[in-house]
């Protein structure tokens, strides 16, 4: 995500023998405000295999989009990044349009962009780093890790520019993992074979350190003491190697869910954009969603959510049931309502019923039934901007409207 604009305020006067890695940017100032960033997958327009060609595209860009694209952990990923906004409205607006000027540039260098979590025929190994300094230190600490096949996710900012306020942000969007990485499981396959899995992606990045759900921290002090070390003693240079499905960003002063699959359409981008900013919303505002899971049982529903997406039926032990995340789904539509309407993003977020209805992965499986089904790849490539026609007609009026 861009940085908000610089104001010179951060949280907190350190000791002289304290690190400043922990100093909370309070950014705008203000609560709430949103930003998104897209790991998008770059294709060969005849038989759509990852074009491993990021450096030179990054190199060939106009100064229009260079601002808001960078390099990823491989060479036929790319991430898109949007600026600050005040609502999930004005993020899905401007992805839309980054998406329409990279399908652009990308046609002019003999090249098409799709958005899923894997490239559904992609080999399990082999893939090629980036040549992105960052990507070659990972390299040569990760090995083989490296290697494997590219995922990309959906990560989604939300400023709240007090570190307390944050951790307890943090803290509270733990509850919600299972449930985002359901309704944005969109990686069924790898290597051409239906893994059984609706989020691949998750248990394929899963192997890399320092993913999956963060613990609960009781103060932002606390979860300085915690991280501090890694970074004191070297383990990692900053607070962007931890891959949490959600983690703090000092730097910019947001809670960052990354848990979320990378999305073929920019309005469904919109959509779980929405949610997140709203539930950050309803979590440090309203009344808290129910009380802390435990770490076991939260593990378990994670998994649950990776296999069945929204047909996972989640474990709740306060009641000694198992819910249908669609029901899930529904109860938190209806407590985040008022936060979208006050946020100004209400219209993305009645996007997510749909989602639960039928999420990328359910989507993808029924793109891959049809006969000739290395038509998939095409259609993911089409509805890339949400204005193509793809198979089975044109997209809708309302995705063209983002």
């Amino acid at each position: 995500m861009s940085a908000p604009p610089a104001t010179g305020e951060v949280h907190g006067d350190p000791a002289p023998d304290s690190p400043s890695w922990w100093q909370w940017n309070a950014g705008l100032g203000r609560r709430f405000t949103v930003g998104a960033e897209e790991e998008v997958m770059l294709l060969d327009p005849a038989d759509h295999s990852l074009a491993e060609r990021s450096d030179a595209v990054l190199a060939r860009l106009t100064d229009r989009l260079g601002t808001h694209l960078s390099p990823e952990t491989h060479a036929s990923v790319v991430e898109l990044s949007s600026g600050v906004h005040l609502s999930a409205l004005g993020v899905g607006l401007e992805l839309a349009a980054l998406r329409r000027r990279l399908a652009a540039e990308l046609a002019a260098m003999g090249m098409v962009a799709a958005g899923a979590a894997m490239h559904p025929f992609s080999p399990q190994t082999g893939a090629t780093v980036s040549a992105a300094p960052r990507y070659r230190r990972l390299a040569s600490s990760m090995r083989w890790l490296m290697q494997r096949a590219p995922t990309m996710a959906l990560h989604v900012h939300v400023g709240v520019p007090d570190p307390e306020d944050a951790v307890r942000g943090l803290n509270r969007l733990r509850e919600h993992i299972p449930v985002l990485l359901a309704l944005s499981a969109n990686s069924p396959f790898s290597d051409g074979r239906d893994t059984g899995f609706s989020s691949t992606r998750t248990l394929t990045f899963d192997a890399f350190p320092r993913t999956g759900p963060p613990r609960a921290y009781p103060s932002y002090a606390a979860y300085v003491e915690a991280v501090d070390p890694l970074i004191a003693l070297g383990a990692i240079p900053d607070t962007s190697f931890l891959w949490w499905d959600v983690r703090l960003q000092p730097r910019l002063g947001t809670v960052e869910v990354r848990a979320m699959d990378a999305q073929t359409t920019p309005r469904d981008s919109a959509a779980l954009t929405a949610l997140v900013q709203s539930l950050v919303r309803l979590e440090l505002e309203g009344s808290a969603l129910g009380s802390p899971t435990a770490p076991e049982v939260l593990e378990e529903n994670r998994f649950l959510a990776a296999r069945y997406g929204t047909e996972a039926r989640l474990l709740d032990p306060r009641q000694s049931r198992r819910v249908p995340v669609r029901r899930l789904v529904q109860e938190l539509l209806e407590a985040c309502r008022p936060h979208a309407t006050a946020l100004g993003c209400a219209a993305e977020l009645e996007h997510v019923s749909l989602l639960a209805a039928r999420n990328g992965a359910a989507r993808q499986r029924a793109w891959m039934s049809r006969p000739g089904r290395a038509a998939i790849l095409p259609t993911l490539a089409n509805r890339f901007t949400g204005l193509d026609k793809v198979a089975g007609g044109p997209t809708s009026p309302a995705e063209r409207s983002i």
